[in-house]
């Protein structure tokens, strides 16, 4: 599809078009890189299905940076979705981010990048889900594209509409606590779409490794709109 093959390059040439999604500085020196693949040898030792404790083990790690928010993930192999069965599959299991998580304070607001009508909304109210989710629809040189933003708080669910309007830069959600979040520790994952594909309110944010070619296309790395400068040195 003409979306999946060109977005990337869409949003490249449009760098410097986009607000910015949260009311936080990616690009201080208090943002750092967080990994959450199998070498993180503090995620292996917590007990990931206590919440609290994955929450203790994040900010512990923001602490050993000298950080307030961490930033990363994006087509990073993970381990950590084995603490939700909303992960299981039976051939091979769903490790490959698909966004970019942004591990901050409950709280703090979510903007649209730019003019944007929602395109469909949902709690996904499962352990280890998206919980309150928004998807925006964006045009951009006559393309069509989507933006998912995960783990809100449920008041920015409230009063909302299929077809409602925001504005380039307008607040639309803020980032959720647990376990309202879909029960993990707060941050927001943001992640951009070519093509719903008929879904509404939800789109998978994990996929196999084996699918990767699919939505490395599907999925383009959200920080041609982030814009972090901590993440660029990584793609």
């Amino acid at each position: 599809m003409k979306n999946t093959q060109d977005l990337s390059a869409l949003l490249s040439r449009n760098c410097h078009a986009f607000a910015p999604v949260l009311d936080a500085n990616l690009n201080a020196e208090s943002v750092c890189t967080l990994d959450f693949s199998e070498k993180n040898q503090l995620l292996q030792n917590t007990d990931l299905q206590d919440t609290a404790a994955f929450n203790q083990a994040v900010e512990q790690m923001l602490r050993q940076h000298k950080a307030t928010t961490g930033v990363g993930g994006y087509l990073e192999d993970r381990f950590i979705y084995r603490r939700s069965r909303h992960f299981d599959v039976q051939a091979e299991s769903r490790n490959l981010h698909l966004g970019v998580d942004v591990w901050l304070p409950a709280g703090i607001a979510v903007f649209t990048p730019l003019d944007a009508t929602i395109h469909s909304f949902a709690d996904n109210d499962n352990f280890g889900d998206y919980g309150p989710t928004i998807i925006l629809q964006h045009e951009l040189e006559g393309v069509t594209f989507y933006t998912l933003y995960g783990h809100l708080n449920r008041a920015s669910l409230q009063g909302l509409q299929e077809g409602k309007h925001f504005a380039k830069g307008a607040k639309i959600a803020e980032v959720g606590p647990y376990p309202e979040n879909g029960h993990w520790p707060p941050h927001l994952h943001f992640q951009v779409i070519a093509d719903m594909s008929g879904k509404h309110g939800d789109f998978p944010g994990v996929a196999t490794n084996s699918e990767r070619a699919k939505y490395e296309k599907l999925c383009p790395n959200p920080n041609l709109i982030l814009q972090c400068r901590h993440l660029t040195a990584l793609f």
